[in-house]
């Protein structure tokens, strides 16, 4: 770990992450709730990739939360890009995705999430992801171990194949026949498989065991470091570019429960991460 970065910093920005997440999703939930759905899609940046007003606000309020604590973090975030505060080298950078899951939280589906990641150098040192459809955050703290309201989870111990439950992504900068053609062979092979629309949702779930792989070919950092942090230290392996590759254009990321790591070795080796 970073010097400039103690046992003790590190986890009062957790607590404050954890906090800031909560009170954030949970306004987010209750503006939806609140207001006429015809007015939430402000301007579009794409097929299916809309900025709120809920998205501007709950980054407003995560970037006021954070820094006003942590005046010389930096702060990389989905709505304004990257915001440069710390003047140190060894400042750390918060990466956050305030809705991810934007296109679900429209509509009223609830599988979105507040997702809070906290780089330091090259490593993600704090994971921190609000599950909107439970009303509970996740968090995770670099060799700590992962948790779902303060409760310890753990991957599943799937290794047969045939009762596996496997979540897939997919991103319109990628092939979508190359998607059809994974799902495919994971359906041949006895799987089932699920497609909710956010990514840090997805990861938890791998984390608390409720699924056992998670692949998608591209996502942004702020959609995944979070969730990546948390399902790593619940016991998934997982796989994805170094932080600085992510943070500069995105990439890829695997995530499984290790007893079907030989069963998707085949994808480390479509995306060059074997090894």
């Amino acid at each position: 770990m970073n010097a400039a970065f103690d046992t003790a910093a590190i986890r009062a920005r957790a607590e404050a992450a954890k906090t800031i997440a909560l009170e954030v999703g949970r306004e987010a939930a209750r503006f939806r709730r609140e207001s006429d759905p015809g007015t939430l899609a402000v301007q579009s940046k794409g097929l299916q990739d809309f900025v709120t007003i809920a998205d501007s606000r709950a980054e407003q309020a995560i970037r006021h939360g954070l820094i006003s604590r942590f005046p010389d973090d930096t702060f990389m975030g989905e709505e304004s890009g990257e915001e440069s505060r710390g003047q140190s080298d060894g400042a750390g950078t918060w990466v956050v995705d305030p809705i991810d899951g934007t296109t679900n939280y429209i509509r009223g589906f609830r599988y979105w999430a507040v997702s809070i990641a906290f780089v330091v150098g090259d490593k993600v040192e704090i994971g921190v992801v609000y599950d909107a459809a439970e009303d509970k955050v996740f968090h995770a703290v670099r060799g700590g171990g992962a948790f779902k309201d303060g409760l310890p989870i753990h991957t599943a111990t799937t290794v047969d194949p045939a009762n596996a439950l496997i979540i897939l992504g997919h991103s319109r900068k990628t092939s979508f026949d190359e998607y059809l053609a994974l799902s495919k062979r994971l359906h041949e092979r006895g799987m089932d498989y699920r497609r909710t629309g956010a990514a840090a949702i997805d990861l938890v779930r791998i984390a608390e065991g409720a699924a056992d792989l998670y692949y998608e070919r591209h996502l942004n950092a702020w959609d995944m470091l979070a969730g990546a942090l948390i399902a790593e230290e619940a016991g998934a392996t997982v796989a994805m570019p170094p932080v600085e590759t992510l943070l500069a254009q995105g990439g890829p990321i695997i995530a499984q429960a290790p007893g079907l790591a030989d069963e998707f070795a085949f994808i480390l080796d479509i995306e060059g991460l074997a090894g």
